[in-house]
C-alpha cells in the first residue's frame, strides 16, 4: 500500500513543484515583446500592455492582466481601439487530469471598445482586415506546398466536462462613430454576471446597460435562467425578465418590460409585456401577453391568445381616454414566407371588430382579409356628434363659426398615393348596424381590393331607410392627379328621414330612387367640384317640397294683380307631389337640367336651368299648370288660371333662394285662352282671321 501512495504521490509533487518553479523562476512579463510583436504581426496594430501579467497558482493556475491597449492607426480621434483594465482567469490543474475543464471566475474590467469611421469611409478596423486577408494568403501559400495533414481526431474533445465559477464583465464600453453618416451610438456602463455555470444544469445570467444613439438614449437590463447540454446543441431558458427606457428629444417611454416564464423548443412559452410612455400630445399605457411555440428549425412560429388591454390619452385621438383590446392568434410559416391571422375580438372603447388575414410576403406583399362588427357608429368614434354640438352653441351665441381675418388661402395639394403602388390588398367588410354622417345603415357588405396603384370597390350594397343602397367605384393612381368612377343607386329610399339625419332638413319627403353615373380626375376639394363630371337620375314618388306652398304663391300674387285683397295663407307650407323626376348633368362645377318635373292632382311643374355647386348659386326656372282645383292646397279656388302655366324663377344662393313670378308670361297664355274661348264662341274658323288676331295678342305684350 505504501509503495502504491508513493507511486501516486510523485507525479503529484512534480506537477506542484513545476508549478512553483514556473512561478518562482519566470516571469511572465518578459513576455509582453513577444506578444506585442505577434499582435503587430497579426493585426498591423500597436498592442501597449502598461499594467502587469500576473500568475495565479493556487488555488488554481491563471493569470492576471492589467491595464492593456490596442492602438488606433493614426488619424482618428480615440487613441485606443480596444483597452481593457483588468482581465483575469483561472484553471483548475487536478481536474484536468478526469477530463474536467474547471475554468474559475473570469473577470474583464474596464473594457472598451472604439469603433469609428471617417468622413472619406475609412474605418478603423481596415488595418484588421487587411491583416487578416494577408494571413490567409500565406497560409494558402504554405499549404500548397505541404502535404496535407490528416484531420485530428475529434475523439480527443469526447468525454470532457465544462465548469465555470462565474463570468463578470463591469463597466464596458462601446462606441461606433460615423463621421460619414453623421451618426454615433455608444453602450456604456455596460455589465455581465454569469453565475457557477455546469453542463446539464441551471445558470442564472443577468446584464445591464445605458446607451446614446445619436439623441437619443436608453437603459436596458435583465436576467434570465439558462441551461446548456454538453455538446451544447440543447439549451433550454425560463425567469427571463427585460426592462427598458428610451427617450429623445420628444418621446418618452418610462417602462417597457418583458416576462418569459419558460421558452423551450416544440412547446409552449407564455410570454407577458408591458409598455407605459408618452409623446408631446400622447400618453399610452399597454400591456398583453401570448403563449407561444417555435419548432426546432425555427421556420414556425405560432402565437395562440395574443392579448393587448391599452388605454390611449391625448388631443390628437378622436376620443380620449381610448380604451384598445385585442384578442387574436397567428401563425408564421418562414419557409413558405406566409401569415395567417384570426382577429377573434378587437375594441376601440365602444366599436367592436372580428375576422382574419393571410400575408404572403413578396416584393408585394399579398394581403387578403375579411372584417365584420356588429356596430360602428363612425360619428361617436371620430367625435363627431361633439363637434356638431359644439358648432350649434357657437353659432346660437352670434360667434361666426368661421375664423375671422383675412387670411390668404391655403393653396390645394393632390395627396400623396403612392403607397397604393406598393400593395395587393384584397378583402370584404361587413357591419350589421352603421352610422356615418348621422346617416344609418344595416347590413352593409363591401367588397374591394388594392392592387399596384388601382383600388377598385367590386360591390357595395347597404340597407338604408327602408331601402336598399348599391355602389361600384374605382381609383387609379398611377398618376398624379388621380382619376376616378362610380355608379350608384338608391333604391325606395324614405328621404326626409334621411335628410333629417344628415343636413338637419325636411324639405323634402319621398319615395326616392337615385341612379349616379360619375367620372373624375383630382382628390383636391377644389378638383373634385371642378372636375366632376357624369349624370344623376332622380325619381321620387308620393312626396312633398316643405316650405313653399305653389299654390298659395300663385294665389297671393294674382290677387295682388287683380287688385284683391291677399287671402291669408291656410294649411302646411308644402306642395305635395305623385311624382318628381329629374336627370341632373354634372360638368365643370355646374349641375344642370332640362327634365326636371313633378306632378299632382292639382298641378303640373317642369324645371330647367342650373346651380352652381362652387359658388353654391342657383338659377331655375320653375313653370307650374295648375290642372285642378288650388283648394286642396289650403285656399279658394283660381279656376281662371287653369290650365295655365305659370313660370316661377328661382335665383341666389342655395342657403337663401328668392322666388319670384313671371306674370307677363301668365297674362299672355291667359288672353290666349280668352281669344280661344271668343272665337270658339263665334263659331271663326278662317285661318287668316285667327292669325290676325294672335298677331295682335302679340303686339300687345311686346
Amino acid at each position: 500500500m505504501k509503495k502504491l501512495l508513493l507511486i501516486l504521490a510523485i507525479p503529484i509533487v512534480l506537477i506542484v513543484v513545476a508549478v512553483a518553479a514556473l512561478v518562482m523562476f519566470v516571469n511572465p512579463n518578459q513576455f509582453k515583446p513577444m506578444i506585442a510583436e505577434q499582435v503587430q504581426a497579426q493585426t498591423g496594430l500597436e498592442l501597449e500592455i502598461s499594467g502587469d501579467i500576473n500568475w495565479q497558482f493556487f488555488p488554481s493556475l491563471g493569470f492576471e492582466l492589467g491595464q492593456t491597449n490596442l492602438k488606433n492607426p493614426k488619424g482618428f480621434k480615440n487613441p485606443n481601439l480596444f483597452s481593457v483594465s483588468q482581465v483575469g482567469v483561472s484553471v483548475g490543474v487536478m481536474p484536468l487530469l478526469d477530463k474536467t475543464l474547471e475554468i474559475g471566475s473570469v473577470t474583464l474590467d474596464g473594457a472598451q471598445v472604439h469603433l469609428e469611421t471617417l468622413k472619406d469611409g475609412t474605418s478603423n478596423l481596415d488595418t484588421l482586415t487587411a491583416a487578416k486577408k494577408g494571413a490567409e494568403s500565406v497560409a494558402s501559400e504554405d499549404q500548397a506546398t505541404t502535404e496535407p495533414e490528416a484531420a485530428p481526431s475529434t475523439s480527443a474533445a469526447q468525454g470532457w466536462s465544462i465548469s465555470l465559477s462565474g463570468v463578470t464583465v463591469s463597466n464596458a464600453l462601446l462606441e461606433i462613430s460615423n463621421e460619414k453618416t453623421g451618426s454615433f451610438i455608444k453602450l456604456y456602463d455596460v455589465g455581465l454576471n454569469v453565475s457557477q455555470f455546469a453542463a446539464d444544469q441551471w445558470t442564472t445570467a443577468d446584464f445591464d446597460l445605458k446607451g446614446q444613439n445619436n439623441d437619443q438614449n436608453f437603459t436596458a437590463n435583465g436576467t434570465a435562467d439558462f441551461k446548456l447540454s454538453k455538446d451544447f446543441a440543447e439549451y433550454a431558458l425560463k425567469n427571463i425578465k427585460f426592462d427598458a427606457t428610451y427617450q429623445d428629444a420628444v418621446n418618452k417611454v418610462e417602462q417597457a418590460q418583458l416576462t418569459l416564464a419558460t421558452f423551450e423548443f416544440d412547446k409552449p412559452n407564455s410570454i407577458e409585456f408591458i409598455v407605459n410612455g408618452k409623446t408631446p400630445d400622447l400618453s399610452f399605457n399597454a400591456k398583453g401577453g401570448t403563449s407561444f411555440e417555435i419548432d426546432k428549425a425555427m421556420t414556425m412560429l405560432k402565437l395562440s391568445a395574443l392579448t393587448l388591454d391599452s388605454t390611449l390619452e391625448g388631443k390628437p385621438l378622436p376620443q380620449s381616454p381610448m380604451k384598445v383590446g385585442m384578442s387574436s392568434d397567428l401563425s408564421f410559416d418562414l419557409k413558405k414566407n406566409f401569415l395567417n391571422f384570426v382577429l377573434q375580438k378587437l375594441s376601440l372603447n365602444k366599436m367592436e371588430l372580428d375576422g382574419k388575414a393571410t400575408v404572403q410576403l413578396a416584393d408585394i406583399p399579398k394581403v387578403r382579409f375579411s372584417l365584420h362588427s356588429p356596430n360602428i357608429d363612425l360619428d361617436e368614434f371620430l367625435g363627431l356628434n361633439q363637434t356638431q354640438s359644439n358648432a350649434k352653441t357657437t353659432n346660437a351665441g352670434g360667434q361666426p363659426s368661421a375664423s375671422s381675418g383675412n387670411s390668404a388661402p391655403v393653396k390645394e395639394v393632390e395627396p400623396d398615393l403612392s403607397a397604393l403602388k406598393g400593395l395587393d390588398v384584397k378583402g370584404s367588410v361587413t357591419i350589421d348596424k352603421f352610422k356615418a354622417a348621422n346617416a344609418h345603415m344595416q347590413k352593409v357588405n363591401a367588397d374591394f381590393y388594392v392592387n399596384r396603384g388601382v383600388a377598385e370597390l367590386t360591390s357595395f350594397s347597404s340597407q338604408l331607410y327602408s331601402g336598399s343602397i348599391t355602389a361600384k367605384a374605382k381609383l387609379d393612381a398611377r398618376k398624379s392627379p388621380a382619376t376616378y368612377s362610380a355608379v350608384k343607386r338608391i333604391h325606395g329610399v324614405k328621404v326626409q328621414p334621411l335628410l333629417k339625419d344628415v343636413a338637419n332638413n325636411d324639405m323634402l319627403e319621398g319615395t326616392g330612387n337615385i341612379d349616379v353615373n360619375v367620372t373624375g380626375k383630382s382628390l383636391t376639394p377644389a378638383g373634385i367640384k371642378k372636375n366632376l363630371a357624369g349624370t344623376v337620375a332622380i325619381n321620387f314618388t308620393d312626396g312633398a317640397v316643405n316650405g313653399i306652398n305653389v299654390a298659395q304663391i300663385i294665389r297671393e300674387n294674382y290677387a295682388r294683380f287683380k287688385g284683391q285683397s291677399v287671402e291669408a295663407e291656410k294649411g302646411p307650407k308644402k306642395t305635395d307631389f305623385s311624382a318628381m323626376k329629374a336627370t341632373l348633368k354634372l360638368a365643370k362645377g355646374v349641375v344642370s337640367t332640362k327634365d326636371m318635373a313633378a306632378e299632382s292632382p292639382l298641378l303640373r311643374i317642369h324645371a330647367e336651368g342650373s346651380a352652381n355647386y362652387i359658388n353654391e348659386t342657383i338659377d331655375f326656372l320653375v313653370r307650374t299648370s295648375i290642372v285642378g282645383t288650388l283648394e286642396g292646397q289650403g285656399g279658394q279656388s283660381i279656376t281662371e288660371l287653369r290650365d295655365v302655366t305659370i313660370p316661377i324663377k328661382v335665383t341666389g344662393a342655395w342657403t337663401d333662394p328668392k322666388f319670384a313670378l313671371v306674370f307677363d308670361d301668365v297674362l299672355k297664355q291667359k288672353a290666349q285662352k280668352e281669344v280661344e274661348r271668343v272665337t270658339d264662341r263665334l263659331g271663326i274658323k278662317d285661318e287668316k282671321t285667327k292669325k290676325a288676331v294672335d298677331g295682335l295678342l302679340k303686339g300687345l305684350f311686346n
